[in-house]
């Protein structure tokens, strides 16, 4: 009976692993097709790469992906990661009443967020581009963060800094120092989510966007609409950027806790 129960759990993970990856697996081999089907497999080709470099409108949405991306990270990390700090020395009341408002954003569909922000800009007369994609991703992106770092806030010793400051330090010093080093796994979670949340993010960014400033996820709906094969190579180069990301969140503080061994 173990060993049945044992066999149907490896069959049990396998099959849910062959769900989740085998689409995936399939997207990267037909990437490199040389033809334009997208169920035959004719031949190994890097012709699709070559259309993508060459697509003027591909190249321009990869870059509005990727600048949004690590500049809406930044912002968001560095504000959330405050938040959290501040969180922890205020009143009770005034800390859950944030926190409460703060996974409203996380909770909501992101069809409400994306139509609420949209009625913001549009209320507030900012012409809809760049600039509301921008301030439209770090304002979804911030709560994750808040909600990452804020449990290893609540883990830290209360009179850490001030032990901090009392050894000489400035209340910067022992922020960044002290403070910030404690909460690194935290962050980078919280920047894992908020690269990965911005990068592939189709509805808010739909429905923000304008005067042709389109991400990758927005040129891909588009691509879905007719057979293009080139949207097989550009999904294989998003699955890379967020494969890479991880691998480096996760080396990252490895290499760390190795440099400080040495």
């Amino acid at each position: 009976m173990k060993k049945t129960g044992k066999a149907f759990s490896i069959l049990y993970i396998f099959l849910c692993f062959a769900f989740f990856y085998l689409p995936i697996l399939v997207t990267i081999i037909f990437s490199f097709n040389s033809s334009k089907s997208l169920t035959h497999f004719s031949g190994f080709s890097m012709r699709w790469y070559k259309a993508l470099l060459e697509n003027s409108e591909i190249m321009s949405a990869v870059y509005v992906s990727v600048s949004i991306a690590v500049i809406s990270t930044v912002i968001s990390t560095f504000l959330g990661t405050l938040t959290a700090i501040g969180l922890s020395r205020s009143r009770h009341i005034l800390r859950e009443w944030i926190l409460n408002v703060n996974n409203i954003p996380i909770m909501n569909p992101e069809i409400v967020t994306a139509i609420g922000l949209m009625i913001l800009f549009s209320s507030m007369k900012i012409e809809k581009g760049y600039l509301t994609m921008l301030l439209a991703h770090i304002a979804f992106s911030t709560p994750y963060v808040i909600t990452s770092v804020y449990p290893k806030v609540r883990a830290l010793d209360p009179n850490l800094a001030n032990a901090a400051m009392d050894l000489g330090a400035t209340p910067a010093q022992a922020l960044w120092k002290v403070i910030i080093p404690v909460l690194k796994p935290g962050i980078y979670a919280g920047m894992l989510l908020a690269f990965t949340m911005s990068f592939d993010d189709f509805v808010i960014s739909y429905f923000v966007t304008g005067n042709g400033v389109m991400n990758i996820s927005i040129i891909v709906y588009n691509m879905t609409k007719r057979t293009n094969p080139t949207i097989n190579a550009l999904s294989t180069i998003v699955i890379l950027v967020i494969f890479i990301t991880i691998l480096v969140v996760k080396l990252v503080p490895i290499l760390n806790k190795r440099g400080k061994k040495v």
